[in-house]
């Protein structure tokens, strides 16, 4: 009997390194690799459109006496160029912006009761600096520069509505300020919001009468307009070059 049982003993272990010969290998699966993080890029050349509304606020003054204020408000449109360069997170950029405007208002004179002053904003342009801040593809900036704006002043019988004096045109230069936030929706395409204040100070106009008030020619007054205006548009912008590349890889 012990012969017995340490020969079946024996074949068991015979038996057992060649079953195991006899299992499958598992197979080798390779990890998936790990995805790459996308930072979008701002640095480059863009140009876009833009579209929104305005309010221009001008006070009339003859001789250091009021003569009412009224704001002069519409549509803008227009288009802006510019480039920006990124340095880590901060974005620095230098941009150029026309637009075609449609701002008018009109108040009756306070001096007189029976006229009334209108003014109206045909144009403007920007030129500024901008410092941003970039939280990847969204990014958070305010701008700087000069400003010109193309004005139109006019005086009007408040009863009849005919002018009575000479139109007064004029391009006046200022300063402007403001801030923006900006998408980036695709590589190359953002979409933002901008608010733009334009600093443009006082200036003194000679009114002439046409014959209708008074002697053509004649100085009708001479209005002091203080004029500041508010700006916000929406704007969209291309991109040239790369915009969401995968500039730095994380795995």
């Amino acid at each position: 009997m012990k012969k017995f049982l340490l020969g079946t003993v024996a074949l068991v272990a015979l038996a057992a390194p060649a079953s195991a010969a006899d299992l499958a290998a598992r197979p080798y699966v390779k990890a998936p690799p790990a995805p790459v993080a996308v930072v979008y890029d701002w640095t480059g050349f863009y140009i876009g459109g833009n579209g929104g509304w305005g309010t221009s606020r001008n006070r009339w003054d003859v001789l250091g006496f009021s003569d009412g204020s009224h704001n002069a408000d519409g549509g803008t449109a227009g288009g802006q160029i510019g480039y920006r360069w990124q340095m880590g997170t901060w974005v620095f950029g230098v941009e150029g912006q026309g637009n075609w405007a449609d701002f008018k208002g009109s108040n009756i004179s306070l001096l007189t009761g029976i006229d009334t002053n209108e003014t109206r904003v045909d144009a403007f342009g920007l030129i500024t600096g901008q410092i941003g801040y970039a939280a990847n593809n969204v990014l958070f900036y305010v701008k700087g520069g000069a400003a010109v704006v193309a004005d139109r002043y006019r005086v009007r019988d408040a009863f009849t509505g005919f002018p009575i004096t000479n139109d007064i045109n004029d391009t006046r230069w200022g300063a402007s300020v403001g801030a923006g936030i900006e998408y980036g929706f695709a590589p190359n395409w953002s979409v933002g919001a901008e608010y733009n204040h334009i600093f443009l100070g006082n200036r003194s106009y000679d009114f002439v009468n046409n014959g209708f008030a008074g002697p053509a020619g004649s100085l009708f007054a001479t209005e002091n307009i203080k004029q500041d205006i508010d700006l916000v548009t929406v704007r969209v912008n291309y991109k040239f070059g790369l915009g969401g590349a995968p500039i730095i890889g994380r795995y």
